[in-house]
């Protein structure tokens, strides 16, 4: 699930963005309202966060004008702003949720899952292959009815080949998926986590989840 940042506080963003990462989001966070465009223009957010005080413009202009453009992600505002008045106009915009700060973290999030089930329409949060069962909302996977732990990150990587079975995944896109940066991305760190994540999941006595094609990435067929 991918989640939109727009907060100019550096220490507001940054506990949003670690937070959610911990809980196995993707989350890109960006300080003002250029970068805001850029981002949703580019790719699709599940849900976005915003904040209204933004270094270049106000984010209820930029929400008016997200909504004017056609973009129906939906829009969890998160503000100092706490009068009754401000929140009847965020929601007016089209805003789909308002949060006051100071805020708690598990609130935070607690809001986000709501939304994403309020708004996932016909996006498939459940994946199925082979016995794993994968439930992007709850955070959860099990293999036969066995809960399976994942890190984060793990989870981030059996997601991406939950929602991509059947398709060769070479290492850069991999890579560019479960690793923000990749200029200190140790050539052998992708293998290492897929060695942990089969040790999880597969068994000796049946035939492997993932395939392995040298030179070119991984497969779940």
């Amino acid at each position: 699930m991918k989640v939109l940042i727009v907060e100019n506080e550096r220490k507001v963003g940054q506990f949003i963005s670690r937070g959610l990462q911990e809980m196995a989001y993707s989350a890109t966070w960006v300080r003002n309202c250029h970068e805001a465009r850029d981002a949703l223009a580019e790719n699709p957010h599940d849900v976005i966060i915003l904040d209204l005080g933004l270094p270049d413009g106000d984010g209820l202009d930029l929400l008016r004008e997200w909504r004017s453009l056609g973009f129906n992600e939906p829009v969890l505002i998160l503000s100092a702003r706490d009068a009754v008045q401000d929140r009847i106009k965020g929601l007016n915009l089209g805003a789909d949720d308002y949060l006051a700060k100071p805020f708690s973290f598990e609130e935070l999030l607690a809001r986000i899952r709501s939304l994403l089930r309020r708004h996932g329409g016909k996006k498939t949060t459940v994946f199925e292959h082979r016995g794993i069962k994968m439930d992007l909302l709850a955070r959860t996977v099990t293999r036969n009815n066995q809960k399976i732990d994942l890190t984060a990150r793990e989870f981030s990587l059996l997601e991406l080949f939950m929602q991509n079975q059947g398709r060769v995944l070479t290492r850069t896109m991999i890579s560019e998926k479960i690793w923000e940066s990749q200029d200190d991305l140790d050539a052998n760190l992708i293998d290492v986590y897929m060695r942990r994540l089969r040790k999880k999941i597969e068994t000796s006595a049946e035939a492997p989840i993932f395939k392995t094609l040298r030179g070119v990435g991984y497969e779940m067929p």
